[in-house]
């Protein structure tokens, strides 16, 4: 008897959320914060000196100069501004959507100490004896920008004035800011032009009065900006760049559009081919992964997170998994219908059996994004952080919200002898009374015997892998300055770009040039390394000049050595982390033979990648390792699957006798998850073809380092990691005559007698 109600229930499911999600999908996109990479802006990361000496930089030392940051960044009027103290002795700081990213990079980092001086530079008063927030932009007498100052003590002004007066003729009030003991001197800026110091005003008289007035030679914008900077108060210590990047607001905008373009793109494609391959259970899949990337989007922003470019990659990506989960349990329900089960028992078996197989997969690909976000900084952060929320909402969408919609259909019993809504044909349906186990249901792999040549794959992997490894020793690898040092400018022109005209602009600015490429569709793209680290002052002037030539800000990002050493360390130790964690859980969950397989085959497709991007040329930045890190959970992830059905094929044995046994494990159990792994990763490759071709061009390396990672993953845990278990257990075989997979109850009669 058909029970209606459960059709009516999922209809009202779905009216219910569609008008949820399309109620409040637009005010989520509206809260979502963006990154730099997405709107323009700018992050530099300081590390703290001590001003004086014998000063201790302690927590409460940063703690202080964060909050004095955070009061300069007020006076730029920037919303949200991200300051983060990171170690003993840093800060970073992330200003989204800045406009004048010169002008806030000078505003940080100037130390506004100012000070009151005689003409031998001998201090007569300091900032400490202003009035706090006593500075006002104004206008002197003539018409020329001032700042006024508010001051605490009139008869210490007095004092200092009398002073002054008695030095004629070198009667001078030398007011100055940031001035260095030892380095600045009065007697040397008096006959430059453009003299350090802020004004040298003849003192005549003596001053009662308990305020001054600076008269430079500064515009009023730059004498408002003095004026902010000294009520906002001079910086506790001194701070020095070490690593800053600046992305223009076209670049942003540009790269926004691209990679949501290649997400619809990417997205629209899997569900075509859930719906075409797997008929109604396809639909179900699409809802559930439409519910995911709504609850992704929802969560990220309760977090208040920033999401950046390589996170929407990361959003993308999580389809793949939402994807995958649904295709281990579609095939599984299939399976258990092709054995002659009853609808609704295939549906229960399958996702049971299905289970164990999405959770250790998840797991595994979670503690690879953990590593991530540990160990990441900046955009690999935020791609780390928007990795975990989507795993872990793919899992709930695709395990339990697949689960419930499709359980509707299936207990009011509609779908009941419509096999073919879910491709499964009634010829290849065998009765119950047959007794047919899943083990002996033919694939379209059965001629394949995957083991036969596993010395053959063997061979040749090592041959790629030691050819790989000569080629990375005479090429060495193509570093970004994230792990170089240097600084990189990349340029957007409305009008195709050369390479000589782009380093006529670098002539024109004295600056020498490693290597200049040019790339996007419209070859409008340009990237320039420099060997050292630009000045403040060289980026400013650099901005202003390709601003004017090419009709928009650049790029511009430089790490200093030490930050660079420091970012290829993390990454070692990233990789290292995650392979000890892998081999712990594998061994807990499976056995420690699976868990070496399955670390040796990780660290094989680590390795192809590397080499790979030697022999290639291209460029391995924060994001390549993020790209190594996501493979790494991708390749543990199938690899998995595999070994999660070898798990199960083996207590169905209860023991393996011979070799031939052991074989036939491994070769069934490739063939009854390889449909599932080949059409995951098509369906995952889906994603990261789209993003190659219609993605930003800042993500092209990342998409390729996916691409290539995804197709060697599926190779290894077919040909390496499993092959390298059928070695060791046949070691295990000949050590212990026969291996029992399932701990057998001793008989009544094995028990000793009493």
């Amino acid at each position: 008897m058909v029970k209606r109600s459960r059709i009516v229930a999922f209809i009202l499911i779905l009216l219910l959320l569609g008008s949820l999600m399309g109620t409040t999908t637009k005010n989520i996109l509206n809260n979502l914060k963006l990154g730099l990479d997405l709107q323009g802006g700018f992050e530099v990361l300081y590390e703290v000196h001590p001003a004086k000496k014998g000063q201790k930089i302690d927590k409460d030392v940063l703690a202080s100069t964060a909050k004095a940051l955070d009061k300069r960044i007020n006076v730029l009027g920037v919303s949200e501004p991200s300051i983060q103290i990171e170690g003993n002795n840093r800060i970073r700081v992330q200003l989204a959507g800045v406009t004048d990213q010169s002008k806030a990079r000078e505003i940080l980092s100037t130390q506004a100490n100012l000070t009151f001086r005689d003409a031998n530079d001998r201090l007569m008063m300091d900032g400490t004896d202003l009035v706090q927030g006593g500075a006002k932009q104004t206008f002197d007498e003539n018409g020329k920008p001032s700042v006024s100052l508010k001051l605490k003590s009139a008869s210490k002004f007095q004092k200092v004035t009398k002073d002054i007066v008695g030095m004629t003729p070198n009667n001078f009030l030398v007011i100055w800011l940031d001035f260095v003991e030892g380095k600045d001197s009065f007697k040397n800026e008096i006959t430059k032009k453009n003299p350090k110091y802020l004004s040298a005003p003849t003192v005549k008289e003596v001053f009662t009065q308990d305020s001054v007035s600076i008269v430079g030679n500064f515009t009023a914008t730059e004498a408002q900006t003095l004026a902010s900077l000294l009520n906002a108060g001079a910086l506790p210590v001194q701070l020095k760049e070490v690593y800053s990047t600046s992305v223009g607001a076209k670049f942003g905008a540009q790269a926004l559009n691209e990679t949501v373009i290649a997400g619809l793109i990417g997205v629209f494609i899997i569900y075509l081919f859930m719906l075409v391959y797997y008929r109604f259970p396809g639909f179900i899949a699409c809802v559930s992964l439409s519910i995911y990337i709504y609850l992704v989007l929802l969560i990220f922003d309760w977090m208040n997170g920033v999401l950046t470019l390589p996170g929407i990659a990361a959003i993308i990506l999580g389809v793949g998994m939402a994807v995958d989960a649904n295709i281990i349990t579609y095939e599984r329900i299939k399976e258990e219908l092709k054995v002659g089960k009853s609808l609704k028992s295939a549906f229960q078996a399958g996702e049971k059996n299905a289970f164990s197989a999405i959770l250790d997969s998840n797991l595994t690909t979670l503690l690879t994004a953990a590593v991530l976000f540990f160990y990441g900084t900046s955009s690999v952060k935020g791609f780390a952080t928007m990795l975990i929320v989507s795993i872990l909402m793919s899992f709930l969408t695709a395990v339990y919200g697949s689960r419930l919609l499709l359980g509707l259909w299936v207990h009011s019993r509609v779908l009941n002898k419509k096999p073919g809504w879910f491709g499964v044909k009634k010829a290849n349906i065998h009765s119950l009374d047959e007794n047919v186990d899943t083990l002996d249901l033919k694939t379209r792999f059965d001629k394949i015997d995957f083991m036969k040549h596993r010395k053959k794959f063997f061979t040749l992997s090592g041959v790629l892998l030691a050819l790989g490894l000569v080629l990375l020793i005479i090429f060495k690898l193509n570093l970004a300055i994230d792990f170089s040092s240097g600084t990189r400018v990349e340029v957007l022109s409305n009008t195709p770009l050369t390479t000589q005209q782009i380093q006529g602009t670098f002539n024109k600015l004295h600056l020498k040039t490693e290597d200049i490429v040019i790339s996007g569709n419209k070859k409008n793209i340009g990237a320039a390394r420099l060997k050292g680290v630009l000045t403040k002052n060289e980026i400013a002037n650099l901005k202003s000049t390709f601003s004017k030539e090419y009709g928009s800000e650049p790029n511009v990002s430089t790490v200093s050595p030490t930050i660079g050493k420091e970012l290829a360390k993390n990454a070692l130790i990233a990789l290292l982390i995650a392979s000890i964690g892998i081999i712990i859980y594998v061994t807990i969950r499976f056995e420690l033979p699976m868990a070496i397989a399955a670390i040796a085959s990780l660290l094989h497709d680590a390795f192809f990648m590397i080499a790979f991007f030697s022999i290639t040329r291209l460029e391995v930045d924060l994001n390549f390792i993020a790209a190594v890190l996501t493979i790494v959970g991708y390749s543990i992830n199938d690899t998995i699957v595999t070994f999660d059905r070898m798990r199960e094929n083996m207590h169905k044995k209860k023991r393996l006798k011979t070799f031939q046994d052991i074989l036939d494990v491994v070769n069934v159990s490739i063939r009854q998850t390889l449909t599932r792994s080949l059409n995951t990763v098509f369906t995952v490759l889906i994603c990261v073809v789209a993003l190659l071709i219609f993605g930003s061009e800042s993500i092209r390396n990342f998409s390729i380092a996916l691409l290539v990672g995804l197709l060697v993953g599926v190779y290894s845990s077919v040909f390496i990691a499993a092959s390298l278990w059928v070695v060791m257990k046949g070691k295990e075989l000949k050590k212990k005559g026969v291996i029992r997979t399932v701990k057998e109850k001793r008989k009544y009669s094995d028990q000793p007698q009493v």
